[in-house]
């Protein structure tokens, strides 16, 4: 799950959401969005696809990414 947050993570950034805006914007607690970044959490199907629309990418594409980061490990 480390690099699923990693993941969500670079695209927040990238996108310039805080933390807490994305938060809102996916529903969750500010907290939880901090702790599946650092690779914390497990997530479910539900969470994935909140944080995905929230980041307005495929649930795909956000696995896609995490995938890549693993592979380059």
């Amino acid at each position: 799950m480390r690099a699923f947050g990693q993941a969500v993570r670079h695209e927040r950034e990238r996108n310039g959401i805080s933390q807490d805006v994305f938060a809102e914007i996916a529903h969750v607690h500010r907290t939880y969005v901090g702790s599946v970044e650092r690779g914390e959490r497990n997530l479910t199907l539900k969470n994935i696809a909140a944080f995905s629309q929230a980041l307005g990418l495929p649930a795909s594409k956000l696995l896609a990414k995490a995938e890549a980061l693993i592979d380059k490990r």
